[in-house]
């Protein structure tokens, strides 16, 4: 059921729907980020590719619980890894970024609700406009399908995520330092 908000900017997102961002700006494709190692990412919530349960929406459409995440491939040598959340449809230039988290390399996988700002085994980098912790899809209203990247590469050093202001910064911060990468996709249709 749709709410009056998103009632009120359907006709925009109407209007917009064949702005899309660049989708080589995507993180997928920074060479700061390029790795020759493999991470396998899944979740529990999701299959790659399928559709995001509701519940996993931002504030507004959903409950903006983040989902599980499993992943097995992790390098000897990683001491950080690097979650980035990001909406490659969005009608901006650039992709929207929804979440930067730093996690433990010690583990393969996260529960479903763990990306808060509470947990202390996760820390966050600021993304689209200043968000902290796990910000869950939210397509603009009307403006169709949208594909979500939750990207996650092992680091080789760690970041102090409290020094980094934002994805600009991070990026010279990691090149070099990036063993292996994976990326989960799904969708969401407003």
């Amino acid at each position: 059921m749709m709410s009056l908000a998103e009632l009120f900017v359907t006709p925009l997102g109407w209007v917009l729907r064949g702005k899309h961002s660049d989708p080589s700006l995507s993180v997928q494709f920074a060479p700061q980020l390029a790795a020759d190692g493999v991470l396998s990412v899944s979740s529990p919530s999701f299959g790659d590719g399928g559709a995001i349960p509701r519940k996993h929406s931002g504030i507004g459409r959903g409950q903006n619980v983040s989902p599980g995440f499993e992943w097995t491939g992790a390098p000897d040598g990683t001491r950080q890894l690097l979650l980035i959340v990001e909406d490659v449809d969005a009608p901006l230039t650039r992709p929207i970024v929804h979440t930067i988290a730093l996690l433990e390399p010690d583990e393969t996988g996260i529960r479903e609700g763990a990306l808060t700002p509470g947990n202390l085994a996760v820390h966050y980098v600021p993304a689209f406009r200043g968000w902290i912790a796990y910000q869950g899809p939210r397509p603009l209203p009307g403006h169709g399908l949208h594909h979500y990247g939750f990207h996650l590469y092992a680091l080789d050093t760690e970041l102090d995520a409290n020094s980094i202001a934002d994805l600009d910064q991070l990026l010279p911060l990691v090149a070099g330092h990036v063993l292996a990468s994976g990326v989960l996709n799904g969708t969401q249709k407003s």
